[in-house]
């Protein structure tokens, strides 16, 4: 199957080089908690593409890990709970991908052990490490033991690429590709400084590109050594094609992988992405102090009515859970103008598809194919090819009716 890809690809478009290797030009995004793990990731590269673990609280996946951590209020337990399940992950995935495709790990910038994800991703010997929410301005330092590990910043404007640019080349390093995430579309943690700015004109993919390709050039660096990876609200074959057209070298997409069948979470998390409406898509602030994107279901129509008082009242306060998973949390340090709530706990929830009281990420375009649940050599064919599979939607359990969206 690899094989009969690869050939259709070469019919079309051109091929992501990476490290030495031709890849499919589809990158499959990070998604945390857990929702872009081994058997998501592993699938993507398989196929000869860009398959990414997110390493943020993976001890969800593996029973043994919440046996010795369920409970517990001790950081440093949950830590390396959590180091041991990254590694499984990555171990995991590259059994699955068989030597083909790439496998990655998406680490943000803002989480508390950031470093120690990178130094593990990279001892487990992850293909590429990949890098948002912030500007990951020490990741050559981190990784300067493993020089065959792509690393990938996210970056959002010209601005941002152009910092990670131009610090990376004074330590003699330069990002092996770089995605470039419009937050206007987006799903999860966005790369703007509050929600309003989400819809800045600078994000535009053909405004970062051209911006891009100029820098590039300013700086003389050749453009084929530095890859462009577009990504936010891309469903669809003729974006894709557009996109290239216009100087990517490939794409990436995360919510439209999220609802395949081979994605990590319940079957209920990926019926609220395919059934939510435009409507029911709303913009809010994360307690990571960055704009978010998700479902409004129960729990965050409940918050928002009760944001505004929240964040009047916040104070820095003891982690609820013994698991302080951010650098710098709207809940635990008191940051009124941050979210307040506890967003692990939130994303578990939503792992698990419990839908009143999860936290559902997701981004604001339409779906490839619909409200139906398709594989992932689906999706990736139809990205490449413009060819539809017979859209029958997938037997899987239902979303019970007292588990409903909330109205808009």
């Amino acid at each position: 199957m690899l094989r009969r890809t690869l050939i259709v690809l070469h019919s079309a478009l051109e091929l992501l080089k990476l490290k030495g290797k031709s890849l499919l030009p589809i990158v499959q995004g990070g998604m945390g908690v857990g929702v872009s793990a081994h058997r998501l990731a592993g699938t993507v590269a398989s196929l000869g593409a860009f398959g990414t673990i997110s390493s943020v609280d993976l001890r969800r996946h593996h029973p043994d890990l919440m046996v010795q951590t369920g409970r517990s209020r001790d950081k440093a337990l949950i830590d390396s709970a959590n180091l041991v399940a990254l590694d499984r992950e990555v171990n995991a995935a590259k059994k699955m991908s068989r030597g083909n495709g790439v496998v990655a790990v998406n680490i943000m910038k803002a989480v508390a052990e950031y470093a120690a994800y990178v130094r593990q991703a990279c001892e487990s010997n992850a293909d590429a490490v990949v890098v948002g929410a912030g500007l990951p301005l020490d990741l050559p330092e981190l990784t300067t033991n493993f020089p065959k590990v792509a690393l990938v910043p996210i970056l959002s404007d010209v601005r941002g690429i152009g910092v990670i640019l131009k610090k990376w080349m004074r330590k003699n390093r330069l990002p092996d590709a770089i995605v470039i995430e419009n937050p206007r579309y987006a799903a999860g943690h966005l790369g703007a400084p509050s929600a309003d700015a989400v819809n800045n004109p600078n994000f535009a993919f053909p405004v970062v590109l051209e911006g891009t390709l100029q820098l590039l050039k300013d700086l003389g660096l050749e453009r084929e050594n530095i890859p462009l990876i577009t990504g936010g609200g891309i469903h669809s074959h003729e974006q894709v094609v557009k996109l290239m057209g216009m100087g990517a070298n490939a794409v990436q997409l995360g919510t439209p992988f999220a609802v395949t069948e081979e994605g990590d979470a319940h079957p209920n998390f990926k019926k609220v992405l395919v059934e939510a409406r435009p409507e029911d898509i709303v913009t809010f602030m994360s307690v990571a102090g960055l704009p978010a994107r998700a479902v409004r279901t129960p729990w965050l129509a409940n918050y928002l009515e009760k944001e505004e008082k929240l964040q009047r009242m916040a104070k820095p306060k003891a982690c609820t859970v013994g698991f302080d998973c951010l650098a710098q949390c709207g809940l635990r340090d008191g940051i009124s103008k941050h979210g307040q709530f506890c967003i692990d706990t939130q994303l578990a929830f939503a792992l698990a598809g419990d839908i009143r009281r999860g936290l559902f990420f997701r981004g604001s375009e339409k779906l490839p194919f619909g409200n139906s649940i398709r594989s992932v050599r689906e999706l990736i064919e139809y990205l490449l090819t413009g060819i539809r599979p017979a859209l029958a939607a997938v037997a899987s359990p239902t979303v019970r009716s007292d588990q409903a969206l909330v109205p808009a």
